[in-house]
């Protein structure tokens, strides 16, 4: 007599988990509160809201500024918050002639891209080898970057400028017999912003890939050349944040170069301006102030809306492996 046996049944397949419609890092947490993603990142609604608020209160003041650098002075006392009449383009030609922005432009072009260059071209390499080394002092000089990108240039200012007329003098009475200090300005720009860089590009470095400079080295590729030609590279978007980030730190920097720089010739946009309001102010051309504010303010906010997206993908681009 033959058994009839069942046929085996197939595994359970597992349960797939069911699809509510709402975005799978959404959670609840206490008191029926949600915490929403901006892009990879989940933030509380309520700080999202405060964020908004912060972003389209500045966007209005920058809209009004423009405005109201196009009005007349009796028109921004009478109606501050109105259309002017008629654009007053002569309040652009008053502030750049008055505060000599034509001359100023210049250094603050060369000053900047200079300084933010040579950051770039030490700190990448730095921070490429504190990612990569696995010797037990890599950790003291990380801890020792992160604690200078919180020092306040403030806390410097007086030994700056101390060292500042020391090589000045050095350079003038023994080296050179001359000497420009805005070459001073960019060194300690660049030794000022070098923590931060360090600090940012190396979370970039850590998180690519170690096959990289592995399959680099199997080929015979030197460790200088495994960095420029293929880590390098590969963190390009943080990289170009870093140059950027820098790039408007220094453009918006002003207390450094009224502490070092005593010729207005020699100076940057931002100490220009306030020289620009403290003749300004005495003349009542208030007009002429907006305006010389919407050209020191106004490319560097342009520059941010263009690269603004690129600037936040190279600042996380480390962030998770």
């Amino acid at each position: 007599m033959t058994t009839m046996t069942s046929p085996p049944r197939a595994p359970e397949e597992a349960k797939q988990p069911v699809q509510t419609g709402r975005h799978p890092r959404l959670r609840r947490t206490g008191h029926r509160r949600w915490t929403a993603p901006i892009g990879d990142i989940v933030i509380p609604r309520g700080i999202q809201v405060a964020l908004w608020v912060w972003v389209s209160f500045n966007l209005l003041m920058a809209v009004w500024v423009g405005i109201t650098s196009l009005k007349s002075d009796s028109e921004i006392f009478a109606t501050p918050f109105g259309l002017p009449a008629s654009p007053e383009w002569e309040n652009f030609v008053s502030a750049w002639t008055v505060s000599g922005f034509g001359g100023v432009t210049l250094n603050t072009i060369v000053i900047v891209t200079i300084s933010a260059s040579l950051t770039i071209a030490l700190g990448a390499p730095a921070a490429y080898v504190l990612a990569r080394s696995s010797r037990r002092w890599i950790a003291g000089i990380n801890t020792y970057t992160a604690l200078c990108v919180a020092l306040p240039v403030q806390t410097i200012l007086v030994p700056l400028f101390i060292a500042k007329t020391e090589v000045h003098q050095f350079a003038v009475e023994i080296l050179f017999g001359w000497w420009d200090d805005r070459i001073t300005l960019v060194f300690i720009y660049v030794g000022t912003s070098l923590p931060f860089t360090i600090f940012l590009l190396t979370a970039a470095f850590r998180g690519l890939p170690s096959a990289l400079p592995e399959a680099a080295a199997l080929d015979g590729a030197s460790p200088a050349r495994t960095f420029w030609s293929i880590m390098m590279p590969v963190a390009w978007p943080a990289v170009k944040s870093a140059f950027v980030l820098n790039f408007l730190h220094m453009w918006n920097e002003a207390l450094l170069v009224l502490v070092l720089i005593n010729s207005p010739s020699e100076q940057t946009l931002p100490a220009a301006l306030l020289r620009l309001y403290g003749t300004m102010q005495y003349n009542s051309n208030w007009g002429g102030l907006f305006a010389g504010v919407v050209i020191v303010i106004y490319p560097m906010i342009l520059l941010y809306l263009w690269v603004g997206r690129r600037i936040m993908e190279g600042m996380t681009s480390g962030a998770v492996k």
